[in-house]
């Protein structure tokens, strides 16, 4: 991609994320944003064809921003060690709180939440289905991510709307576990929750 384009668009989703963080998502106009990113409208519509997408893609950059490490983490390996860029990626969504609980919150946006929703799927299919994991040796590696994707996702929308928000630390600890936990019933040993009743 073209630099400029790049820097641009950077630009861009940068200014709506400080807007948001003075002030309520809705009252924030395309106005606002080329004039914070130092743009004209014109320069917002040739990459953009609303605030929506913006956010869009301002969101799901942080993701890929935290995650480009990830798939040399050994999570799928089996290792319990949180992973900092976890921490790192909370400490983003604490930062842009309200435009999180507006975006995820239960009249949020179905389109950003989708977006986030596969970026983190993808994430986990490149470090489950590249390396392989003990944790999910009969589940297809597209079945593994979106369970994992759909707990990271309900642990971060039930964390955000907690007043007060508990740190990120906390935050990441509670994901982890979580993830962790998924994992733990298909681990070597582990109870079979298809023998569970038995």
């Amino acid at each position: 991609m073209d630099p400029r384009v790049v820097r641009t668009r950077a630009s861009l989703q940068q200014a709506l994320l400080d807007l948001a963080r003075e002030r309520p998502l809705d009252e924030v106009t395309i106005g606002d944003v080329t004039a914070r990113a130092g743009v004209n409208r014109s320069s917002f519509y040739q990459h953009y064809a609303d605030k929506e997408t913006l956010l869009a893609d301002a969101l799901e950059e942080a993701l890929h921003d935290v995650s480009t490490q990830l798939p040399e983490v050994p999570i799928a390996a089996g290792t319990p060690t949180m992973p900092a860029e976890l921490n790192t990626y909370l400490e983003h969504i604490a930062a842009n709180a309200a435009v999180y609980r507006r975006v995820l919150g239960e009249h949020g946006s179905t389109v950003i939440t989708a977006r986030l929703r596969r970026r983190v799927e993808l994430i986990v299919r490149d470090a489950v289905g590249t390396k392989g994991s003990p944790a999910y040796p009969d589940l297809p590696v597209d079945v593994v991510a979106s369970g994992i994707a759909g707990s990271a996702l309900g642990v971060i929308t039930a964390w955000i709307g907690r007043d007060p928000l508990p740190p990120p630390d906390v935050a990441a600890d509670w994901l982890w576990r979580v993830i962790l936990g998924i994992g733990a019933w298909w681990q070597p040993g582990a109870l079979d929750p298809r023998t569970a009743s038995e």
